[in-house]
């Protein structure tokens, strides 16, 4: 027995030493090229911080690379100045939130029924919702049903037409049809009946699908701004994309507007008030990210594996 426990450490340092120079040098590339790769999608984010925060009186905005020399808060303090950034927060969190939690339960329950093998019509069922991915009405048939729907001006009418989502209910499937059909068969002999089963043993083994979706939803309706375009047509009520969209393209917003060039110049440009209103509408959704990235890898390799 101790000729045995002795060994033990002798194959695990064999088995470090059996590493190739190829296979370092292929991790060392891995890990160049992934760290190339991150760099060049984190530093446009970082030049939009470090452009929002120069100070344009005192350093050049084409020479802001890494950090500004010098600083200044006067772009958020003029961003956030505009009522219409608010009214935008208000509205855009409204929609993410009512959007992700309808679309969570809609697309749950939905997928739960198409991953029972013994749901009459499973096939057909599966087979209409797939085909929604690759054929639609299109744009001015959506825009006629959601006026005669009475839902424009509503909030309902950026929320209801993407409330299912064929692409994330086929993910949410795929996941639900990996989970062993015995736990459901155990929970039957125990006397549960299907909302028990369901509610009580399925969606807790179901979260981290249900925060990877969750994950996707609220990024795109945090992001969306073209419906919102189409359907809302007072400006009090639109979403925040819309507001990052109109100061984008003007380059300006409405309390930047009222100063004279002169004024505005002193310490802001356009490019600043720009960055600044980026970095405002982003960063709240990058907030969320941590907190369900636990979630996310398992949610996205399960989901997407199984079938």
């Amino acid at each position: 027995m101790s000729t045995v426990a002795a060994k033990k450490p002798n194959l695990h340092h064999a088995r470090k030493i059996k590493r190739s120079v190829g296979e370092h040098i292929f991790d060392t590339c891995n890990i160049i090229f992934l760290g190339l790769l991150a760099l060049t999608m984190l530093y446009p984010f970082w030049y939009e911080l470090a452009i929002s925060l120069a100070d344009a009186n005192k350093v050049a905005i084409s020479k802001v690379f890494i950090w500004p020399e010098a600083m200044s808060l006067e772009s958020y303090k003029n961003v956030c100045s505009d009522p219409n950034i608010w009214s935008g927060y208000m509205w855009t969190i409204i929609r993410t939130v009512l959007g992700t939690v309808i679309a969570l339960m809609l697309g749950f329950h939905f997928a739960y029924v198409l991953s029972k093998k013994y749901f009459p019509n499973r096939v057909l069922w599966t087979g209409l919702l797939v085909f929604t991915m690759f054929f639609s009405g299109g744009m001015v048939p959506d825009f006629l049903l959601i006026r005669d729907l009475g839902l424009t001006d509503s909030v309902f009418a950026l929320i209801l037409p993407g409330a299912i989502s064929a692409y994330n209910i086929t993910i949410m499937r795929n996941y639900l049809m990996s989970l062993p059909d015995s736990l459901e068969e155990s929970a039957r002999i125990d006397g549960a009946n299907d909302i028990v089963i369901l509610y009580k043993i399925i969606f807790p083994l179901s979260l981290p699908i249900l925060a990877t979706v969750a994950l996707w939803t609220a990024v795109g309706h945090w992001n969306a701004w073209f419906d919102a375009m189409l359907y809302i047509t007072k400006s009090n009520k639109q979403v925040l994309a819309i507001t990052l969209r109109r100061i984008v393209i003007a380059g300006t917003n409405a309390s930047a507007t009222s100063m004279s060039g002169e004024e505005m110049n002193t310490n802001m440009t356009s490019e600043t008030i720009k960055a600044a209103t980026i970095m405002v509408a982003t960063l709240p959704i990058l907030c969320v990210y941590p907190f369900v990235q636990k979630y996310f890898v398992k949610g996205v390799m399960v989901g997407s594996v199984k079938g």
